[in-house]
């Protein structure tokens, strides 16, 4: 894989919204926890309109930072569909907000 290419991953509070961009993949997790974990307290929403791809490790970060951050389990919890999000989901059975559908 090409990682020049690759966008660098950041997070930034927008009201009771967290911000993704950049590609959510194995290498920009530690950095986007860093990044997140302080500003978890309050979150209601994930928007990664702004993410141009997940694998398997982003899917695992966003899961656990919508678990602790108790993300709106109605409609809108998560806004934004980037690349190999919804394979991902469908391969861990998990729904649209990011938790285990079972």
């Amino acid at each position: 894989m090409d990682t020049t290419r690759m966008t660098a991953a950041s997070v930034r509070r927008d009201g009771d919204t967290l911000m993704f961009a950049g590609e959510l993949g194995r290498d920009a997790c530690a950095s986007a926890w860093t990044q997140a974990r302080p500003l978890l307290a309050g979150t209601r929403r994930l928007d990664l309109t702004a993410v141009t791809r997940v694998d398997s490790a982003g899917l695992a970060l966003l899961a656990e930072i919508a678990e602790q951050a108790g993300i709106d389990r109605g409609a809108g919890g998560v806004a934004g569909d980037p690349a190999g999000l919804s394979e991902l989901r469908a391969a861990y059975r998990m729904d649209a907000n990011l938790t285990y559908a079972g």
